[in-house]
């Protein structure tokens, strides 16, 4: 497959004449980095956001020329949201809820990446309780607000091809803890998600993906110490050095909230839905551990139905909630 040019196109360059007004999006993690970024762009066409972040201090000074922008564009507004917390996930929820305002996109955009083993508030592994469970529990709550015609874009990771996920030890509890490995089980999660929500919702006109914005280089990599990120370059570089592939390509915040704005606002339902994206395509299944070019491609097991299925029922048993399937839209 040749070089896509997709993996340097930004997000104004994907919204170039496109215009959002009229439509309210949520988007997490939205005090720096590719949250940060998505949210800019969507309230620059007119798009009501409502950022969420868990430390509303730093979002407020990440984000104060948004707040300003939004005066004339488009609305913004922020609320506190702790993935690892269950009652934050049910706070947030239950606020959006009395408030009784639609979304047309829920861009799942926060998370954690390669951090020490840690439990989350609920007794959960911190990266599968933080990047699956919590944005799990978040958007099936959310789920009713969602119009017909809606999307669901879950920021997933190439880092799922390290690992598909275990419903039977997700604390590593039988098995030695490897941030990496736990990295990709979350990953692999958020993907099995999207492919079931999908699944659930399309009957309302409802559609989700997973995609994957790239290397990035923000605070996703402060777990990795002094020299992380160039170490990790590094290595990527040399595997592509074999297959004849030139040098890897680190994103911007802007190039890297590409693909989930393409996902939420450009590409039509019927191509994304139920896939894995990036460089604003949909990604080929790649089993191999090869690249395709510059394309990445997914594990069949993060586009199992199956799998996801089973995730599914397991996430609900985790959260303490049901979330049986909708109707289709009235």
């Amino acid at each position: 497959m040749a070089d896509n040019p997709g993996k340097t196109i930004t997000v104004d360059e994907v919204l170039a004449g496109i215009e959002l007004g009229g439509k309210r999006a949520l988007v997490t993690g939205v005090s720096s980095g590719i949250g940060a970024a998505t949210a800019q762009a969507l309230v620059a066409r007119g798009t009501a956001v409502v950022g969420t972040a868990r430390d509303l201090v730093k979002a407020e000074k990440a984000l104060g020329v948004l707040r300003e922008a939004a005066k004339s564009t488009g609305a913004f507004e922020m609320l506190e949201l702790d993935l690892a917390s269950f009652a934050s996930v049910r706070a947030c929820t239950n606020r959006l809820a009395g408030q009784g305002k639609p979304f047309d996109l829920v861009i799942a955009n926060a998370g954690v990446m390669a951090s020490p083993f840690g439990l989350t508030e609920d007794g959960f592994e911190t990266q599968f309780g933080t990047n699956h469970l919590g944005h799990f529990l978040l958007v099936n709550r959310i789920a009713p607000l969602m119009r017909p015609g809606g999307r669901l874009v879950m920021l997933s990771s190439s880092g799922h091809r390290g690992s598909d996920v275990d419903l039977d030890d997700p604390n590593f509890e039988a098995t030695l803890y490897n941030p990496w490995k736990a990295y990709s089980r979350s990953k692999t999660a958020n993907v099995l998600f999207a492919v079931e929500f999908d699944r659930r919702h399309a009957p309302r006109a409802i559609r989700a993906c997973a995609v994957h914005p790239g290397r990035v280089d923000t605070e996703l990599f402060r777990h990795l110490g002094e020299g992380g990120l160039e170490g990790i370059v590094d290595q990527v570089d040399k595997g592509r050095a074999k297959q004849g592939l030139p040098p890897s390509h680190t994103k911007t915040p802007a190039q890297g909230a590409a693909t989930s704005v393409w996902a939420a606002a450009v590409a039509s339902g019927d191509e994304i839905g139920g896939q894995f994206c990036e460089d604003c395509i949909v990604s080929p299944v790649n089993d191999s551990e090869e690249r395709l070019g510059d394309i990445v491609g997914v594990r069949s097991y993060a586009v199992d139905p199956e799998r996801a299925r089973a995730l599914w029922a397991k996430s609900e048993e985790w959260v303490g909630e049901a979330f049986p399937p909708p109707g289709p839209a009235a």
